[in-house]
């Protein structure tokens, strides 16, 4: 027997051999017909869903959550909702909310806003106004601004009411250079020679460890002449030289009379005292301290002309660059180191604000090569705050004598402790770099910071 379908398949050919007989059988293969009944069915069906399909569409797109083309990705969106799964209210509420406060980034506060000072006034004024959604990011932004702007005026004003701190003189401090000088005038112990006559050969001694010191702070110079001695395994070598102004010799010179700090020699010396310090010596300084830019520069308001944009560290720094002790006689001192002591070869020079800890003789041992000053680098280190200068944070380089002359990224150097080499100092010409910049200064103030 053989089975054969027809190319369209509605047919089947069904053929048996018997006894030599062919017999041949064709049998026809009725279509399948969908029912009138099923057909009513399903269209009841879509009647019954199609008008909730297109209230949700609807309301999706007015949501304008779907952004959709495809019935694939409509799918994916309105299938949970059939499910009862639809996306978390909170996690579309935050998805909002980071679209207003991103658009409110772009927006310019208007100027003469007035902002709520706390979160409750915030908050009352949300509710009495009844802002729309964008409106309240704008006000979040404009409110998180004028927080942060008041911050950082704090913070201004912090470091200058610790600048006012810093340089002003306290009562007690003020009476006790009175006192002094008192005892200058009426108690012969307190106007002694120092050193004592015999000791004068040892002043120029370079076998000796030679510290020199100038300030108008009696004791500050105490603190610094002490804490050197008192640290140091060779104290009977340390030969200390405070240099002072006119003003406060007698305080100094009797505070150092009166209580010795032996064995240490110590020499109390005024600035006046010294012939190579005469006005003709020094004609930049006299200059730079009556020149009218330089004493507003010092002397003016220094607050109102600050940046709020300035962090407080720039701020301090600028307000520390700026202070009425840079034109003092006594900071430009180390720069005629070598003519006021033209017998010293090499001397450590100390600020008034240094504590001794440790032993400063074995700085004698150190070989400059040749250079003149050994310094601690103020650039690297792990204390951000005080190993992070650079010229640019002294130095104005929008000006172009400074742009065209020094490099912005040099690392500066810490005043506090300074190892000078004088012979090989006095080979230089320092000194007259110094009064051509020192010129520069008095008549164009804006090269500095």
């Amino acid at each position: 027997m053989q089975i054969r379908f027809s190319p369209s398949m509605r047919s089947i050919n069904i053929s048996t051999s018997s006894n030599g007989f062919l017999d041949l059988m064709k049998v026809k293969v009725a279509a399948r017909h969908i029912s009138y009944r099923t057909l009513f069915h399903t269209v009841l069906v879509l009647a019954f869903l199609l008008p909730f399909v297109f209230i949700l569409t609807a309301v999706v797109t007015l949501e304008g959550v779907n952004k959709c083309s495809s019935f694939d990705c409509l799918g994916r969106r309105l299938g949970p909702r059939f499910l009862g799964k639809g996306v978390d209210d909170s996690a579309r509420l935050m998805r909002g909310l980071y679209t207003l406060f991103d658009e409110a980034n772009s927006v310019e506060i208007p100027g003469g806003l007035k902002f709520p000072e706390s979160f409750n006034e915030f908050l009352s004024e949300m509710k009495h106004n009844n802002y729309d959604a964008n409106t309240f990011a704008v006000m979040v932004k404009g409110t998180m601004d004028y927080m942060n702007r008041e911050v950082k005026k704090a913070r201004l004003a912090e470091q200058v009411n610790k600048h006012f701190a810093a340089i002003g003189i306290p009562k007690g401090l003020h009476c006790l250079s009175l006192r002094l000088t008192d005892e200058y005038s009426s108690n012969a112990r307190a106007r002694k020679q120092l050193p004592p006559p015999e000791l004068l050969p040892v002043l120029s001694n370079n076998s000796y460890y030679h510290f020199i010191v100038a300030t108008d702070n009696v004791l500050a110079a105490s603190v610094v002449v002490n804490s050197a001695v008192r640290s140091s395994m060779k104290s009977d070598m340390i030969v200390f030289h405070v240099i002072t102004d006119k003003k406060t010799y007698p305080a100094m010179h009797s505070w150092f009379a009166l209580n010795s700090i032996s064995p240490a020699i110590i020499e109390v010396k005024g600035v006046h005292q010294f012939n190579c310090l005469t006005r003709e010596n020094v004609p930049v300084l006299d200059a730079i301290e009556h020149h009218h830019h330089v004493k507003n520069h010092y002397h003016r308001n220094h607050v109102a002309g600050a940046n709020i944009s300035d962090s407080p560290r720039a701020f301090a720094s600028k307000l520390q660059a700026r202070s009425p002790k840079y034109i003092s006689l006594l900071n430009h001192l180390r720069i005629y180191l070598p003519e006021m002591f033209p017998s010293l070869n090499k001397v450590v020079f100390l600020d008034d604000d240094v504590v001794v800890q440790r032993d400063l003789t074995q700085l004698w041992d150190i070989d400059l090569s040749g250079k003149i000053n050994g310094a601690v680098e103020t650039c690297t280190g792990e204390d951000t705050w005080v190993m992070s200068k650079r010229f640019r944070t002294y130095f104005n380089f929008s000006h172009p004598l400074i742009a065209n002359n020094l490099d912005p990224d040099e690392c500066a150097w810490a005043y506090g402790m300074n190892v000078f080499d004088l012979k090989a100092w006095r080979k230089t010409k320092i000194r007259e770099t110094y009064h051509y910049w020192m010129k520069e200064v008095s008549h164009r103030v804006p090269i500095l910071p």
